[in-house]
């Protein structure tokens, strides 16, 4: 099995010991971010801090006039980062020292735009603005992104991109301090991230669906059991969903350097959204690998690549995105890379060189290792 390990640019620039514990886990690669949203990071192994504060979502390389001039959507820069180009500079060193370096990159999920310009943002049933997320159904959204991802493998030498939030996000995955666990069951939740702004009315009335009723119909499900979506209105809201997603995506390969390998982080659960939102009857066909998260140990993750193993062309690649983070436990790492491997995974990324120091270092070699010998 092909080896990953996720990075931020902060974990690589000014720890002079992170090239080599990259070495030691094996002929591994670097999914290192290159455009990516707000965090707060523990970095255990750096030598000179022990947090990183990205205050907002940024692209971690020079903001090029000529790239973005005249544009709306604009990303923001890495204030808390003294180096000009971040990314360019820690995905240098890696390559230089032969490690293979994948962009990743992150394109829907993006707080500073979505509150400076909510009318891109997705809006739930009750005309409620999630700015963390922005919409790719409007034209302007897609547009950035492929920008965005152009921008951001630029002039470095690279192994792939990974796509992550190649699509809507949802009611999940959004603001500083959640209150909101367990609130709403899976159900409503599900609702709540049908994005019922202009734009996918429009596509839904395309669809021979009423937007009036639909949005009407969306809110009621979200309040009682009783109510749900009949059968067509569902399929035109997916349909008009996965449209969306695969212009997306279709103009954000476009504008990355041809030859170059494409991952995308997604799910097998159709109406999914987030950072790794639902595979539509398109996707996949257009990627050489789809990595779907693997976080739990148990059989819900080798299901989960059971299943998209049979919904993608077969050269594609799936990949499994495995945690060596709490709660995971050292003793099931080498047993769960190996089920997922049966389930029909062919690559291991895991997360995160960084966030997991001394203390969970051991769990990322365990993975390498198992994953190398199968």
């Amino acid at each position: 099995m092909r080896v990953l390990v996720h990075a931020y640019p902060w974990d690589v620039i000014g720890d002079p010991l992170f090239t080599a514990r990259m070495q030691a886990l094996g002929d591994v690669g670097v999914n290192l971010a290159s455009a990516y949203h707000t965090v707060r990071a523990a970095t255990p192994w750096h030598p000179d801090h022990a947090y990183m504060d990205a205050r907002h979502a940024a692209l971690y390389r020079p903001l090029r006039r000529e790239a973005w001039d005249g544009r709306r959507l604009v990303p923001g820069t890495p204030a808390w980062m003294r180096d000009a180009d971040p990314f360019g500079t820690a995905a240098r060193t890696l390559a230089d020292a032969g490690v293979p370096v994948t962009a990743w990159i992150v394109l829907t999920h993006n707080s500073r735009l979505g509150e400076a310009h909510p009318d891109v943002s997705v809006v739930n049933c009750f005309g409620q603005h999630y700015p963390w997320a922005l919409c790719p159904s409007r034209a302007e959204v897609r547009e950035y992104a492929a920008t965005l991802a152009a921008e951001a493998v630029r002039d470095v030498p690279l192994a792939g991109a990974l796509l992550e939030a190649c699509g809507q996000l949802g009611a999940d995955h959004g603001g500083h301090h959640d209150k909101t666990d367990g609130a709403y069951d899976a159900r409503a939740r599900r609702m709540l991230s049908v994005c019922c702004c202009e734009a996918c009315q429009a596509g839904w009335a395309a669809a021979g669906v009423d937007p009036v009723r639909t949005v009407r119909e969306v809110r009621a499900a979200v309040r009682s059991r009783e109510h749900d979506l009949d059968q067509a209105t569902a399929a035109a809201v997916l349909a008009v969903r996965h449209q969306a997603a695969d212009a997306l995506r279709h103009q954000v390969i476009e504008a990355l350097p041809p030859g170059l390998r494409i991952s995308l982080h997604a799910g097998p659960d159709p109406w999914a959204t987030g950072a790794n939102p639902g595979l539509g009857p398109q996707a996949g066909k257009d990627v050489d690998a789809v990595v779907v998260q693997c976080w739990p140990t148990g059989q819900e993750s080798a299901d989960r690549v059971r299943i998209t193993r049979h919904m993608l062309p077969e050269q594609v690649t799936v990949g499994a995105y495995v945690t060596a983070l709490p709660p995971v436990r050292q003793e099931d790492m080498a047993p769960h890379v190996r089920r997922l491997a049966e389930a029909g995974a062919q690559e291991v990324h895991l997360y995160h060189a960084g966030l997991a120091g001394p203390a969970r270092h051991g769990l990322l070699a365990e993975a390498a290792s198992t994953a190398a010998s199968l």
